[in-house]
């Protein structure tokens, strides 16, 4: 049993790359629809296979195991191995990532219909998707590596995939070397656990921890906690793959690679990545309270940074990736106070409706001719009806709505509440209350942008009948650089051929994309309440095993599920009430306000509009200094000292030299006689001072 259930893992694992190798090496050949058919197809035999892996290991009585498919380093003591590690972790992001991508690949087929490179895209898809399997079934910090550095390769190909668009090539090389920030810190991290411990494989490291609680690093003559230093550093890589605060200015701007890219780097894959490494090190955290202290601080600030944000963009794309940070936030704060089951959990159910609204977005902008700006829909529920009803199960969903104490309830309901109150169980310390306020104020925004996007998008007046920029003259209406009376950037590559004429109405898009997006909202309507008893109910402990660990100390998920205060379980629902009451007050009942309150110009919208001005202070900083300092070795220490002193000095020296001496060949006889002559002088002098 267990060779063959090797055997599955192993096709589930490598059909992906398969896919990429034959359409990225032969897609000119085989052409756009074998092409499709190939990566699509070995995705789907991928989440097959990842099922039938998740459902013995869940139901069917399976044991942890790990595939060793071939060696890869043996120096000295340092050993590592390509591993597939079967656990309840790894098996649930199997079928996240496999089924979010086969669905994604299946969309495509729909929404790049248009586009001339087809078999470079699914080829890249495909490429991202294995980059993404090999991070999460990783046996050791190598492999973890090596798929955490392919997943940043591949999204930037991805984003950047309309490289003839400066936009999207800025974005692609900005994603990459914010990235590179956060996995420096990782590499770190990875070098300070070997030098603890002497080893990066998980299942000889873990056992270890525990012994080398209390050990310090001297550093400057100060000393500090060896657990906490290494968590710390493989956190920043984290908050670099997750875009948390400080280093999320990356992933708002991703928006620039198709509408399939948003959704499969921001529902399943690339951002999550984040959070399954906190989980899986959850040995790490557990004895490095300081690190696990700023999880939880960082996380609560991201969910509340991000969602005041979220409710003052108006591009659909942009509005749905800072719901992505926020959700994130609530993820890594659940860890940070301990409740990592809660964070997985959230993971799991994120990505079913992330990706739903990402891919109802995209039904969107094709129904609408590539238009992206929210503030020239409106009123299209009756000319998009699947992809209206979709979006809003997605609504539902992301903003949690469900009745407490009960089973009735959409996926976010489930996970978002059991964060909040996992949070409320740790409030008796100083970040586990931060996080349950945030969480509940994040709530409310969460709650306030997704219905806003709803109400402006499906309901109101049709401004797409005029194509009038009606009120839309203040110098905030912008996107990226677009006036609101101009088209917002098309999410195409490739020129509009339905274009925004008068007499093109929305239309539904086709069942390619339609069929992906209502599986996707099977899962936000039931992955919530039928994996629940699971990931955080009576059926976790058995479920998890020995994939995540909790310190002796730590009874957060037990005390969230003995909460006694009715006002904490109703804080949620009444907070993403009120949300939904004030998005259709602003944007249905008073639709004038949001422009009112725009046109005067405060310092909060201001604020907000420009995202805290986190690209404006890094471009200031980071980007001219480095600038400056680039060219001051360019110009000053290469050119002017190494360069003049060193090749081109010598080089000039002997130029110099050659031109002198040969002033010395005339050619006249006479010359060389005098020279002659003054050369015997010379040598009689020389004779005569010798003797004498």
């Amino acid at each position: 049993m267990l060779s063959d259930m090797s055997t599955v893992v192993t096709l589930a694992v490598f059909a992906p790359i398969v896919g990429a190798a034959i359409v990225g090496g032969f897609g000119r050949w085989l052409g756009n629809i074998p092409s499709q058919a190939i990566t699509t197809g070995l995705l789907f035999v991928a989440c097959a296979l990842s099922w039938f892996t998740f459902i013995q290991h869940t139901w069917g009585g399976m044991e942890d195991f790990t595939v060793t498919v071939l060696p890869f380093i043996n120096i000295g003591t340092f050993h590592s191995a390509w591993s597939i590690r079967i656990d309840a972790l790894s098996s649930t992001m199997l079928i996240v990532v496999t089924s979010v991508s086969s669905l994604v690949h299946l969309y495509s087929w729909g929404y790049m219909s248009e586009d001339p490179s087809r078999p470079r895209f699914f080829a890249y898809l495909s490429l991202f998707t294995f980059a993404m399997l090999m991070l999460v079934t990783a046996a050791d910090f190598m492999q973890l590596f090596f798929g955490w550095e392919g997943v940043g390769l591949a999204s930037y190909l991805l984003i950047g995939f309309w490289f003839q668009k400066e936009s999207a090539s800025s974005a692609a090389i900005k994603a990459f070397v914010v990235n590179r920030v956060g996995d420096f810190g990782f590499a770190l991290g990875i070098m300070t656990v070997y030098w603890q411990f002497g080893t990066i494989n998980f299942h000889e490291l873990f056992p270890m921890i525990a012994a080398h609680q209390g050990q310090t690093w001297e550093f400057l003559g100060q000393s500090f906690s060896a657990l906490d230093l290494a968590a710390f550093l493989l956190f920043i890589g984290a908050m670099g793959k997750s875009a948390q605060f400080f280093l999320h200015t990356w992933l708002p701007d991703a928006m620039e690679g198709p509408t399939p890219v948003s959704a499969l780097i921001h529902a399943a894959t690339m951002v999550t990545a984040g959070v399954y490494m906190v989980c899986l090190l959850s040995p790490l955290f557990e004895y490095a309270p300081v690190a696990k202290m700023i999880v939880a601080y960082i996380g609560a600030i991201t969910a509340i940074f991000a969602a005041s944000i979220g409710f003052t963009q108006n591009d659909i794309k942009r509005v749905i990736a800072y719901s992505t940070c926020s959700q994130l936030g609530y993820m890594f704060f659940a860890a940070g106070v301990g409740a990592y089951q809660a964070a997985m959990f959230h993971l799991f159910t994120h990505a079913f409706f992330k990706a739903l609204l990402f891919l109802g977005a995209g039904s969107v902008i094709h129904g609408m001719h590539h238009e992206q700006d929210m503030r020239k829909m409106g009123g299209l529920w009756k000319y998009l009806p699947i992809t209206y009803g979709v979006m809003t199960i997605g609504t539902i969903a992301i903003t949690g709505l469900g009745i407490p104490e009960t089973q009735f309830g959409f996926a976010g309901f489930f996970s978002k509440d059991a964060i909040i109150e996992s949070a409320w169980a740790a409030h008796n310390t100083p970040q586990g209350m931060f996080a349950f306020c945030m969480g509940i104020a994040a709530a409310l925004l969460t709650s306030f942008y997704s219905w806003r996007l709803i109400a402006m998008t499906f309901h109101g007046k049709k401004h797409w009948e005029h194509n009038e920029a009606h009120g839309h003259d203040h110098h905030h209406e912008v996107i990226d650089g677009h006036d609101a009376s101009e088209p917002a950037h098309d999410d195409h590559g490739h020129d509009d051929h339905h274009g925004h004429g008068h007499d093109h109405k929305p239309h539904e898009s086709p069942w390619v994309m339609l069929v992906p997006i209502c599986l996707l909202a099977v899962g936000a309507v039931f992955a919530g309440v039928g994996f629940a008893p699971y990931f955080i109910g009576e059926h976790a402990q058995e479920f998890w095993g020995h994939a995540i660990f909790t310190g002796p100390t730590n009874h957060i998920m037990h005390e969230a599920h003995e909460i006694e205060e009715m006002w904490v379980k109703l804080a949620p629902l009444a907070v993403t009430l009120l949300g939904m009451l004030l998005a259709w007050y602003y944007y249905i009942a008073r639709p004038n306000l949001p422009k009112q309150m725009a046109a005067k110009d405060g310092p909060v919208y201001n604020f907000l509009y420009h995202k805290w001005y986190f690209d404006e202070v890094y471009q200031a900083t980071f980007v001219k200094l480095t600038k400056i300092l680039g060219d001051f070795f360019w110009k000053v220490l290469d050119i002017k000292i190494i360069d003049n002193l060193g090749p081109n000095g010598a080089a000039w020296t002997a130029l110099k030299s050659a031109k002198n001496l040969v002033k010395t060949q005339t050619g006249y006889v006479y010359h060389y006689a005098f020279a002659m002559f003054l050369g015997v002088v010379g040598l009689l002098t020389y004779v005569f001072w010798l003797v004498h």
